[in-house]
């Protein structure tokens, strides 16, 4: 039996679709390599002027995603994530200057060192090559990834979500028309054009070599099912299982504001909290001051039995609420009998996106930094600080929980591998 061909709902043969993409990438990712850095930095900035002056284009397209989502049901979390307004977009033409103001990576020496037999070794940034990004509901990926990949030299396939295909398209058409000012090859930042599924087992299988690596962004189903059946590295991106301990020594108030910034702020985002442990010593003190102010925020409370015994508004948690990505203004709250019990909670239920603790004493957050495996851990500061932007990367792809090469916010330099450059005058091995 011969193979079938798949076609989307257009007639289109996805695999000679995507084969075209996988193509068109390697070459354009053949010329990134060598592209003047001031060329990809004029691309970025022309790409954020036609998004600010297209921008009634995109918020037009982005209410047609809407009122798709809403009709389908889509939960108010992902509608949160989905929709774009003028800050918004004005947010994502930032993000798109700042990358362009960043340092180029491509050439610059990690490091160098000389050997006694005379050999001078560089190691030296280089691009990975070709870079496919599959992500869901939100629209702003489309320019944060496309522009990280640019900087970094890298071509970038795009797979959006089917939810902001109209937003994600119009944002796409932007980062074209910047490519397109300074002679850079349009297809060094392609947009998938199919809601297709098959597109993604597409873009797993590596296109024949022409992917080199695949980046998720999106939900636990969709990381695993991609970690499952990719053929080519991943750079993971699990759901946020945000955790913040509040220690007795921390002060009260600055524990109350960092849990309602840090849940609140945006209830949406991977860094948002979801549970919050609180240690024994500090219910009288701390717990009142904590739950009050996110009751005055509108955040309902799921909490265990000495929570409950505390807190009127609290209702009672289920096993399932440690360890659950609410994504809504829905916080769990657990009392522990010390830092060894957090930290116990903690590595059975996070998922080693971002941790927290707010406390005064310095032995207690080193031992909480050291004895944490978490890609990004915060003292004293809102978790909603986990961000590639507020690192000062400009944007980010995701966060990576994973160990290998990139880990926490995957920006410019995380999206780079290195050569070594050997020079010598005549040695030769004896």
């Amino acid at each position: 039996m011969g193979n079938v061909t798949t076609l989307d709902r257009s007639g289109t043969d996805i695999e000679a679709l995507m084969a075209r993409i996988g193509a068109d990438a390697r070459a354009a990712a053949d010329v990134l390599a060598m592209a003047d850095p001031q060329a990809k930095s004029q691309a970025l900035v022309a790409a954020a002027d036609a998004i600010d002056a297209g921008g009634a284009d995109i918020l037009a397209a982005n209410r047609t995603d809407l009122e798709a989502a809403r009709t389908g049901g889509l939960s108010a979390a992902l509608i949160d994530r989905l929709e774009l307004n003028e800050d918004r977009i004005a947010a994502i033409t930032d993000a798109l200057k700042a990358i362009a103001a960043m340092d180029d990576p491509i050439g610059t020496v990690i490091a160098e060192w000389e050997r006694p037999n005379g050999l001078r070794i560089e190691r030296v940034r280089t691009p990975l090559g070709v870079i496919g990004i599959i992500f869901e509901s939100r629209p702003n990926v489309t320019a944060d990834a496309g522009a990280l990949c640019l900087k970094s030299g890298n071509a970038a396939i795009l797979r959006g979500g089917s939810d902001s295909f109209h937003s994600s398209r119009a944002i796409h058409a932007c980062l074209v028309e910047g490519l397109a000012s300074v002679g850079l090859p349009q297809t060094a930042i392609q947009l998938v054009p199919t809601t297709d599924r098959a597109a993604v087992g597409q873009m797993l299988t590596g296109l024949s070599g022409n992917i080199d690596v695949i980046v998720p962004r999106g939900g636990r189903s969709l990381v695993e099912r991609i970690e499952a059946e990719a053929r080519v590295p991943v750079f993971a991106h699990l759901e946020g299982i945000v955790h913040i301990y509040v220690d007795k020594s921390a002060d009260p108030q600055m524990a109350a504001d960092i849990v309602v910034n840090a849940k609140m702020r945006r209830t949406s985002i991977c860094g948002a909290a979801e549970t919050v442990l609180v240690h024994r010593d500090a219910v009288a003190t701390h717990l009142p001051v904590i739950a009050e102010a996110l009751a005055r925020a509108g955040c309902k409370i799921r909490g265990d039995a000495t929570v409950v015994a505390n807190v009127p508004a609290a209702t009672t948690a289920t096993e399932a609420d440690w360890g659950r990505e609410f994504l809504d203004a829905i916080i769990a709250i657990r009392v522990v009998d010390d830092l060894d019990e957090a930290l116990e909670h903690i590595r059975a239920h996070h998922s080693h996106h971002t941790d927290a603790i707010v406390a005064e004493d310095a032995a207690t957050v080193a031992r909480f930094f050291a004895e944490l495996d978490s890609a990004i851990l915060m003292h004293n500061a809102s978790t909603q600080f986990a961000d590639g932007g507020e690192f000062g990367m400009g944007a980010e792809i995701g966060i990576a929980t994973g160990k290998l090469h990139a880990r926490g916010p995957v920006g410019v330099n995380e999206l780079t591998s290195y050569k070594y450059l050997v020079h010598g005058n005549g040695q030769i091995r004896p």
